[in-house]
């Protein structure tokens, strides 16, 4: 990877945002490039059905919200600053996947994404980011799978369930 100065990460709400968050620092480091954490964000179904036209304080809060979430991964993912290291974050409306592709847009960039999980109802559904992205960058993409201690198809959570009528989570 000869002359890469501007590494794209993508960021979302999911904890598997983080290796990569974390691998894109690490190369951020080794080529003295700078790195471009980059959360795009679209208000839920439910928001949008309920405000067709949404007023610019809404907007306003959604995306304050959205820098909040950002926020929260680049805390998730280093704990603080990191010393030497150039960080621009970005947090743009749209779908996450054509946001990346455009961010990504320049032979110096390097685009890194969470591999994210494998799972058939998803790709049903329209793919993944991953998979828009590895398909139309136009510059190289490290796709980073999720670690080996979480498994794709599982959750932090996947081992307690809520008692029925209690509200109390037990383990199985």
């Amino acid at each position: 990877m000869a002359c890469v100065r501007r590494i794209i990460a993508g960021v979302s709400d999911s904890p598997r945002c983080l290796p990569a968050l974390r691998c894109a620092a690490d190369l951020a480091h080794a080529h003295d490039g700078v790195l471009f954490p980059v959360h795009a964000w679209v208000p839920s179904a439910r928001s949008l059905a309920a405000h067709e036209y949404p007023s610019a304080e809404l907007r306003q809060a959604w995306e304050d919200a959205a820098w909040q979430r950002l926020w929260h991964a680049l805390d998730a993912a280093f704990g603080g600053p990191q010393p030497g290291l150039q960080v621009q974050p970005v947090v743009v409306p749209g779908n996450p996947g054509r946001i990346l592709v455009r961010a990504a847009s320049r032979a110096d960039d390097l685009l890194v994404i969470g591999a994210g999980r494998r799972d058939a109802g998803r790709r049903r559904r329209g793919g993944t980011v991953s998979r828009y992205c590895l398909a139309y960058a136009g510059c190289p993409v490290i796709a980073v799978p999720p670690p080996a201690l979480q498994p794709a198809g599982s959750s932090a959570r996947a081992g307690f369930r809520r008692s029925p009528g209690r509200g109390q989570t037990t383990h199985p």
